[in-house]
């Protein structure tokens, strides 16, 4: 198994970054923290969760190894996959997915798209022994930069890459924006994925 890939960073959006390392690019999904810490990185180093299935090997990573640990707790519930754990924790930091569990917030987990209140619930039981306190966040890249649409559209297609349709997807990023022009774009997608 992979531990970690450490490399040049050759593309980057919202859900996926290609990390160049001995002259192989690695695709591997990442989580809106992970997006917003890596918008200032030229190189990088992340620790990798390879799910092999019989269609893919799909890789995930994590900026922390915590964060990882994390990832592994959420899809070691019944009913939690790698995507499902991937949308939690980019609706909400590690450290508020922790708060949610060790405190029982069952409506909090219950917000995200996907997460029914059974489900929301089995998370609490299974993981709230587990939890380690102190996962931290990260800085997050700012609408009001110069590239403002692009990141309106960086916000879209982090969307319909995890499974929204791209209209509803653009009619909901504009809303915010139009309504939250200083936001920036971890913020706009959190809250876009709330409203759909």
């Amino acid at each position: 198994m992979i531990d970690y890939i450490k490399g040049e960073i050759t593309e980057l959006t919202p859900a996926y970054v290609v990390i160049e390392t001995a002259g192989i690019g690695y695709f591997i999904h990442i989580t809106l923290p992970t997006f917003s810490f890596l918008g200032e990185q030229t190189s990088v180093k992340l620790f990798v969760y390879e799910a092999i299935r019989e269609d893919a090997h799909v890789l995930y990573g994590f900026r922390l190894q915590s964060e990882r640990h994390l990832f592994l707790l959420l899809i070691s519930v019944s009913g939690i996959g790698a995507n499902t754990a991937r949308m939690i924790m980019s609706s909400y930091s590690a450290q508020e997915i922790q708060e949610m569990i060790a405190s029982g917030n069952v409506s909090a987990l219950n917000a995200i798209k996907g997460i029914g209140t059974k489900t929301a619930q089995r998370i609490i039981v299974d993981l709230k022994d587990k939890i380690v306190k102190g996962i931290g966040g990260s800085d997050a890249l700012n609408f009001a930069s110069n590239s403002h649409h692009e990141q309106k559209e960086e916000a879209v297609s982090a969307l319909v890459i995890l499974g929204f349709a791209a209209a509803a997807s653009q009619k909901t990023v504009d809303k915010i924006v139009q309504e939250q022009p200083t936001l920036k774009v971890e913020q706009v997608i959190k809250l876009a994925l709330k409203m759909m």
